[in-house]
């Protein structure tokens, strides 16, 4: 017998669709190239700002790489705006400091690296967005622990549950309220006290607040612990 080797259309089918929106010429060739020669990255629309991605109409559901300098709708705003359009937005950017990255994960952004990042990290932090999951580079955390270190700490840190864990770890990937209660299967005002019982142990009320809280204590994928 012979061994039954698979159908295009079936190795077709289980690519990633990768976009890019990238303004900078050279370093949006250099992500084309790299994604090109990837087995199994289907590629999709590569244009340098948001209003084009529009033009495009890539297919709902495709990692999108974003840089937050953008002409036109940038930042934070501009990683809202993909994320509405029914994509996973993993930002790749200069624009590094904790504030800009807790905006955009707060925005609905599924991961955040540094433009320092290299091929097998971009890679890996593709194809964890694409199954569900969340990704922040170690340099992007390591800034943001060293953030939260530099100030003083109000009380001890207390431990989560492992079911208010999922629910950080959910807040951290950019999911509302309904989204969290969706994928766990349980109802809105269940995860609502999980998120107060969340808040009292940390002190953090606000959601940017709570995303940096995750990565701190790695259950943000590539900061540490993986889901």
């Amino acid at each position: 017998m012979t061994e039954e080797r698979p159908r295009a259309e079936d190795t077709q089918s289980t690519r990633i669709r990768v976009a890019v929106i990238e303004d900078h010429p050279l370093y949006r060739r250099s992500l084309e190239r790299v994604l090109a020669e990837s087995p199994d990255i289907e590629l999709g629309a590569v244009v340098d700002s948001v209003a084009r991605f529009h033009v495009e109409r890539q297919p709902p559901g495709s990692v999108v790489l974003l840089d937050l300098g953008l002409p036109g709708v940038a930042g934070a705003a501009a990683v809202l705006e993909v994320c509405e359009l029914g994509h996973h937005v993993l930002v790749v950017s200069a624009q590094a400091e904790s504030e800009q990255v807790l905006a955009a994960i707060s925005a609905g952004a599924k991961g955040f690296l540094s433009k320092d990042v290299d091929v097998d990290e971009l890679l890996t932090a593709i194809r964890a967005v694409a199954e569900g999951g969340s990704y922040v580079s170690a340099v992007v955390a390591g800034m943001i622990i060293k953030d939260n270190t530099e100030r003083p700490v109000a009380r001890p840190e207390m431990e989560l549950s492992p079911r208010e864990e999922q629910v950080l770890r959910l807040v951290a990937a950019g999911e509302r309220d309904i989204d969290i209660a969706a994928i766990l299967d349980i109802g809105v005002r269940t995860v609502r006290g999980y998120l107060d019982r969340i808040r009292d142990k940390t002190g953090e009320r606000r959601r940017p607040g709570l995303v940096k809280e995750a990565i701190r204590r790695g259950l943000v994928g590539g900061a540490g612990r993986t889901s």
